[in-house]
């Protein structure tokens, strides 16, 4: 890895993730209906809760940026990262 005097990794180095898709549960939007008072049913989309958290992986000395949903940090909290990584890296993910 290149030394910068930045902390932004080059585009080349980012690892691409799919949009609104969490990378533990694996959550992802799902359809539904809004329903007016009158009960009209119109198409919409229910997004799962999406956040972008930086986590300090000891194991291996360093940061790592994952896009999680509410439910997989607390599964973080509650695990320890070292155990999420290593069932996400057996289930295939890059990390």
């Amino acid at each position: 890895m290149v030394i910068r005097w930045f902390s932004r990794p080059l585009p080349s180095e980012k690892i691409t993730v799919m949009a609104r898709v969490c990378q533990v549960t694996g959550k992802k939007p799902i359809g539904g209906h809004s329903v007016s008072h009158s009960n009209i049913k119109t198409k919409r989309r229910f997004l799962p809760n999406l956040q972008t958290k930086r986590f300090y992986f000891a194991e291996e000395d360093r940061w790592v940026t994952l896009k999680l949903s509410t439910d997989a940090i607390r599964t973080i909290n509650k695990n320890g990262l070292a155990a999420v990584i290593k069932d996400m890296r057996a289930a295939g993910a890059k990390i």
